[in-house]
């Protein structure tokens, strides 16, 4: 792969869960937001980070133009046949990978009142899915940088 094309991947790649977060929001239960607007303090698995509402906001904006641009452009390459149309079974499970991150990520900081389960199982099912999508990925790679090579 090139290196253009690969910097483009990176940027899906890293764009991805921030998109994602952004799309999903605040999963905090409408519950635990009654409680909070009453006094009471809300338990975090994971404590949200922000760079401030301007800041989150230009993020998910470049984020976004990132997500957009880099998927059009490595389209447009597997249409005009600078990407080999077979790295998008890479390419496919990475994106996935970076969704199932964006979504473990608010269920992680979503607020509660007590435990939160959805941490918890984030981590039981999502980890595993999560390793599934990245060994299928690895596989396929290593399957078609081995066949380049062999080629060549």
């Amino acid at each position: 792969m090139k290196r253009g094309l690969a910097l483009l991947v990176v940027a899906l790649l890293l764009s991805t869960p921030v998109v994602t977060g952004w799309l999903l929001g605040d999963l905090t239960g409408e519950a635990a937001r009654q409680l909070a607007a009453e006094g009471e303090s809300l338990d975090y698995a994971v404590e949200p980070v922000g760079l401030g509402e301007v800041g989150d906001r230009v993020l998910v904006v470049v984020a976004g133009a990132l997500m957009v641009m880099s998927l059009g452009l490595l389209i447009r390459a597997t249409a005009t046949r600078r990407l080999d149309p077979r790295w998008w079974f890479v390419l496919v499970p990475l994106v996935l990978a970076g969704a199932l991150i964006g979504l473990a990520w608010r269920i992680a900081t979503a607020g509660a009142i007590g435990a939160n389960i959805g941490a918890g199982l984030v981590v039981l099912v999502g980890g595993p899915v999560l390793l599934v999508l990245l060994g299928v990925a690895a596989v396929q790679a290593f399957r078609l940088r081995r066949r380049r090579n062999r080629v060549v």
